[in-house]
């Protein structure tokens, strides 16, 4: 039998269990295809663009060198706040008021986090499929089963091996539908997430980089007054 005999002469729970595989393989496919377009150059990509940037005369020209390298848009975000904070903040507002050292940590930080949500997207949809389809390709065996023990225990006549191996072993195909639905769906949680916490420790350093370089260095310490000098001793 096909898996579409199988599918048409199976009942509404096992075609909702192969509908549910179905849904959860094209949605793990659709991100496992976006993130590996988005991470296809990995920490080569954002190394580079941090290069371009410390090689770079102003931020203007540091922007039009990163639109070279930073094709994942991730260093760039960063860029452009430290470009708004140079251009300082309209008077009146609470950000003129606060210190340009946290001024600076606040645009750097949520530069740094929408980055972060770019690389991390997908990562816990992946997790999902990966964690619940050999599950529910376990639902529809374990139905399949029932139903065919159920259909060999209404029929007449002996009881042979071939009225148990063909009933179940079509049952048995949903889970090697779940297992097909999940293996890629690791693999690919796995490789995404040790490059996303590659790039995600070299952009926290770039972060760190910035904050120290471009931020107002910290006041000297007043030197503390010294006693006057008692008299010597004649």
């Amino acid at each position: 039998m096909s898996v579409l005999e199988l599918l048409t002469h199976g009942d509404g729970v096992s075609r909702s269990v192969a509908a549910l595989l179905l849904a959860m393989s094209i949605a793990s496919w659709v991100i496992i295809l976006w993130k590996a377009w988005l991470l296809r150059g990995g920490t080569r990509d954002v190394l580079r663009s941090i290069a371009a940037f410390w090689q770079s005369s102003t931020l203007a020209d540091a922007e039009h060198r990163l639109k070279a390298f930073d094709k994942a848009t991730l260093v760039s975000p960063a860029v452009a706040a430290l470009k708004s904070i140079a251009a300082g903040a309209p008077e009146g507002t609470l950000g003129a008021a606060v210190d340009r050292n946290q001024r600076l940590t606040r645009v750097l930080r949520d530069a740094l986090h929408g980055a972060l949500r770019r690389l991390q997207a997908g990562q816990i949809l992946l997790a999902t499929v990966g964690a619940t389809a050999p599950f529910v390709g376990l639902l529809g065996t374990v139905w399949g089963i029932y139903g065919a023990l159920s259909g060999i225990a209404g029929q007449t006549g002996g009881f042979t091996i071939d009225k148990v191996a063909g009933p179940v072993g079509e049952a048995l195909v949903m889970t090697a539908f779940g297992l097909a639905v999940a293996i890629p769906a690791v693999l690919a949680y796995n490789v995404f997430g040790r490059v996303i916490g590659r790039i995600e420790a070299e952009l926290e350093g770039f972060a760190h980089d910035l904050l120290a370089s471009f931020g107002t260095p910290p006041a000297p310490a007043p030197a503390a007054a010294l006693p006057p000098a008692r008299p010597m001793p004649v």
